[in-house]
């Protein structure tokens, strides 16, 4: 672009460093979601963002620094996009229902996010797997808390409350893959894919919140008479 007053390219706007960032950021997301870690360049990223590559570099660093504060940033907009909606004034299977209709809504909105959230970035390991994981470890603690205030209301025996976190991390493992079943099948609504979830997860949280546990059936002793 040159400006009005002769052949020196005009200077870009100013804009404050973190709507600067923010901007980077929601460029680099789509650049790494369509190319992969290794395929994106900081080149396009900086194309893309509509600013040089150097003020990237500037701004955020290396490649690999970018990526991670990618997963960063869009661990914690999952994460909060779920917790909005959990009202602990809600019965527990609607408190559920909101918290998984959320993230099945924020998987739909930002497909982008997900893709560098799950494909990307679980895909490259190191050194990136801190990153990755706290993003986890924080949808579990969100979770956990939602079936622990649960089990409390419906006054199940204390013994339950320490099942809450392992009960959480399944819950957020079994989102994970149909999320990215998802990305397979996209003609399918957030709606569906949160109904599905609920189906497989609330007919055995129902009945743990409710009292109710499977036992495994008893073995026959081995020297049992045979009938």
């Amino acid at each position: 672009m040159r400006s009005e007053q002769g052949d020196r390219p005009a200077r870009a706007k100013r804009l404050p460093r973190a709507v600067r960032e923010r901007q980077i950021l929601d460029a680099a997301t789509a650049v790494f979601s369509q190319r992969g870690y290794h395929a994106a360049s900081m080149d396009e990223v900086a194309d893309v963002a509509g600013i040089s590559k150097p003020m990237v570099y500037a701004y955020l660093g290396s490649k690999e620094e970018l990526f991670a504060v990618c997963i960063k940033r869009e661990a914690g907009r999952l994460v909060d996009a779920v917790g909005a909606v959990v009202d602990p004034e809600l019965a527990p299977e609607e408190q559920l229902w909101r918290g998984v209709l959320a993230f099945f809504t924020f998987v739909g909105e930002y497909r982008d996010s997900w893709n560098v959230l799950h494909r990307q970035a679980g895909s490259e390991g190191q050194p990136f797997a801190v990153e990755i994981a706290e993003g986890r470890r924080r949808a579990i603690t969100l979770i956990g808390a939602l079936l622990a205030q649960a089990a409390v209301a419906e006054g199940v025996p204390e013994w339950f409350l320490g099942e809450t976190e392992a009960m959480a991390a399944a819950l957020v493992g079994a989102g994970e893959s149909l999320a990215d079943w998802w990305l397979d099948h996209p003609d399918e609504s957030p709606r569906a894919m949160a109904a599905r979830l609920m189906n497989l997860a609330w007919m055995g949280f129902g009945n743990l919140v409710n009292g109710r546990t499977w036992q495994p059936p008893t073995t026959p002793k081995a020297d049992a008479a045979p009938a």
